[in-house]
């Protein structure tokens, strides 16, 4: 496939994910451990994508109904301390505290500036594989019209306190907590933390005041 093809497949893909992050964020009750994995990634899955698919709705009450849709399946702890890497384990709980605020709605707001790209893709769900005691991975494909390949994206989730949470998100082999952690190392090794983390909220700042949807801050 051409290059602007693979990259606009990629968008797509990076959308869909994008809103079962968001969901998650603003998400209800958490899923209990007796549930099967599978069955908590499709409560998320599957009220993001009809959100998603519902063109009759301005695209601003859509962005608005995913941040409101209803949180706590996503491990954003560990998807922040995953982000930073070795640095997490420098940083003081403060500093941590502000981070994963910061990642969070950056995440959110990142995503929900790109819901406009989506155009009905479909997810199918392949199973679920058990790592260890209290580790799974479920694997869904992303389908692509015209008979394109599809795209594989995996949920690893993880047992805490009788609940699974979704702690990574694997679109094409690659970890969206893997793919900023590169990006961060390089911030905080060249500038520091204090840096990336000033560089952050105003980014998020920026796409926030773009959408026109606000989180409420401190």
């Amino acid at each position: 496939s051409k290059p602007e093809d693979r990259y606009s497949t990629i968008r797509i893909v990076i959308v869909i994910v994008g809103a079962i992050i968001v969901a998650a964020i603003t998400m209800a009750p958490p899923a209990r451990a007796a549930q099967e994995p599978t069955e908590v990634v499709k409560a998320l899955v599957n009220p993001a994508l009809q959100i998603l698919a519902d063109k009759t709705t301005p695209l601003k009450d859509r962005q608005q109904k995913l941040r409101d849709l209803v949180n706590g399946n996503f491990d954003f702890v560990a998807m922040s301390r995953s982000a930073l890497g070795h640095h997490w384990k420098d940083l003081n709980d403060q500093q941590r505290n502000d981070f994963m605020q910061a990642f969070t709605a950056f995440l959110q707001d990142s995503y929900l500036s790109r819901i406009q790209d989506y155009s009905g893709q479909q997810v199918n769900f392949r199973g679920q594989t058990q790592i260890d005691e209290a580790n799974y991975e479920v694997k869904t494909n992303i389908d692509q019209p015209g008979g394109k390949a599809p795209i594989q994206v995996n949920y690893a989730l993880r047992q805490d306190n009788g609940k699974w949470l979704i702690c990574d998100v694997t679109v094409a082999n690659i970890s969206i907590a893997a793919n900023y952690r590169n990006q961060f190392n390089r911030v905080i090794n060249n500038q520091g933390f204090d840096t990336l983390l000033t560089d952050l909220k105003k980014k998020q700042r920026g796409l926030e005041e773009q959408l026109g949807t606000p989180h409420a801050h401190d």
